[in-house]
């Protein structure tokens, strides 16, 4: 009872984030991203995606605090839960983010925090694990850089948790250490 009320908190905040954003919003994407990631025992994923930024910027006496949305379609491999071989599956994913850069924004480097949410086309099973459910939450913690003339590259590295936090089991989460590159428009 008590994971729910605080699984209804977290979500009124995230729609008190986004519905400012979604007033505002241009559907014409700001940036693409190529990500590649390495999970424990033998789980990887690479996907796509593009990226908008949003109307919001924030600054204060040391940083500047931005936010963007995400939207990507990641493909997992790993262990076939039969034993032998290997099985895939197929992740949309739509991610809100917060990004923190020092310097009142002027530092080529960021600390970027999101949590959104996924759908696989199936459910996630290994031999070591099994998910309770097709939609999780994405939550994902990283730190970058930006280089060129107009920054518009950035490389990044990330870690994600996919997991449905606790609302059906079984439960067992995924972690990647995930490495993006985005190229801004």
């Amino acid at each position: 009872m008590i994971a729910m009320k605080n699984l209804r908190l977290l979500f009124a905040g995230w729609l008190a984030l986004a519905l400012p954003a979604a007033q505002a919003f241009d559907w014409m994407p700001d940036g693409v991203s190529a990500q590649v990631g390495a999970g424990g025992r033998g789980t990887n994923m690479a996907g796509a995606g593009i990226v908008w930024d949003w109307d919001f910027q924030r600054l204060r006496r040391k940083a500047e605090l931005t936010a963007h949305t995400e939207f990507m379609v990641n493909h997992w491999r790993g262990d076939a839960s039969s034993g032998g071989g290997t099985d895939s599956l197929t992740q949309l994913v739509l991610l809100p983010s917060l990004r923190i850069r020092l310097s009142r924004g002027a530092s080529p480097w960021f600390i970027e925090l999101g949590i959104g949410a996924s759908w696989m086309d199936e459910r996630f099973e290994t031999p070591r694990k099994r998910f309770g459910s097709r939609w999780n939450f994405y939550d994902m913690m990283g730190v970058g850089h930006t280089f060129g003339a107009e920054h518009e590259h950035e490389l990044s590295l990330r870690w994600i948790h996919v997991s449905n936090a606790g609302l059906k089991e079984p439960n067992p989460g995924q972690d990647f250490l995930q490495l993006r590159y985005v190229a801004r428009f």
